[in-house]
């Protein structure tokens, strides 16, 4: 099909080969780097953005509806994986002291530590199977298209 014959709101080759590179390379990096993770460190590629957002919050204590925004979960997914993590020992839950209804979700002493075991051998794995593979001009191009997108998503609600 050609770009002329193209249905109207149809992609083009170009649109198309992109989204198909994102939409297929984004599991299969994950699925690398998750595998490198757990092997490297004991720690799931689920228990990962749980810890870097808590670690990043230093003491400060993080409303569990507040995390699941900051990590793009539903509630009750991000629920279910804290009862994990809580029952190894990574994070505490805790009720709000002026509202009983709302949890809120502590790093340990033992979390921060996995954390930082586990930061140097992801951050080495995500050298390896993705900076390291592209040009620094593609690292810039690459990042304004994420910066770009993530603008319009969060504008368009």
């Amino acid at each position: 099909m050609t770009d002329e014959a193209a249905e109207p709101g149809s992609l083009n080759p170009v649109e198309l080969r992109a989204w198909r590179g994102l939409i297929e390379i984004t599991p299969l990096l994950r699925q690398r780097l998750d595998q490198l993770l757990m092997a490297d460190s004991g720690l799931s590629g689920s228990d990962y953005p749980v810890l870097v957002t808590l670690h990043e919050r230093g003491e400060r204590t993080v409303r569990s509806t507040e995390l699941a925004d900051l990590i793009g979960w539903e509630q009750s997914r991000l629920s279910h994986h804290l009862a994990r993590m809580e029952r190894r020992g990574l994070i505490r839950r805790s009720r709000h002291q002026a509202d009983n209804r709302v949890a809120e979700v502590h790093l340990t002493d033992e979390g921060r530590a996995a954390f930082l075991r586990a930061a140097k051998g992801h951050s080495r794995a995500v050298r390896t199977h993705f900076a390291d593979v592209l040009t620094v001009p593609q690292l810039e191009a690459l990042a304004e298209i994420m910066e770009a997108l993530k603008c319009h998503l969060d504008s368009s609600g």
